[in-house]
């Protein structure tokens, strides 16, 4: 049995899981993100994915900006390769992209990203 479910059911979802234990694993910009890779992702899948709201916060993980997720991954790129600090910055936005999921977060320097 599948339950049809809209942006606002799967952000309430996390909000309201477990006494609302999982409601900061995402920003609320995150959570629309996240669910619109997750409705893309079914439509080219041909099928249903199931809401579970653990299973997503083991898969998934929000950075707020690329020195954020610095702070918890190292990079094979060195810094001081580079003259510019863009130049850096898109070369480790693409290894990302490389090794995992990437969803960007429209509007803010955040993203989500599959777990590895």
């Amino acid at each position: 049995m599948i339950q049809i479910i809209n942006e606002t059911d799967f952000k309430d979802a996390f909000r309201d899981y477990f006494g609302g234990e999982y409601k900061n694993n995402f920003s609320y910009e995150g959570l629309g993100a996240l669910y619109k890779y997750l409705e893309e992702y079914e439509e080219m899948a041909g099928g249903k994915i199931e809401l579970d709201v653990i299973a997503l916060c083991c898969e998934y993980s929000e950075y707020k900006d690329l020195d954020e997720y610095l702070n918890n991954y190292n990079t094979d790129i060195n810094k001081k390769d580079y003259d510019d600090d863009d130049d850096f910055n898109d070369a480790v936005l693409e290894e990302i992209q490389d090794k995992t999921t990437f969803i960007k977060i429209e509007g803010t320097e955040g993203f989500i990203i599959g777990a590895y």
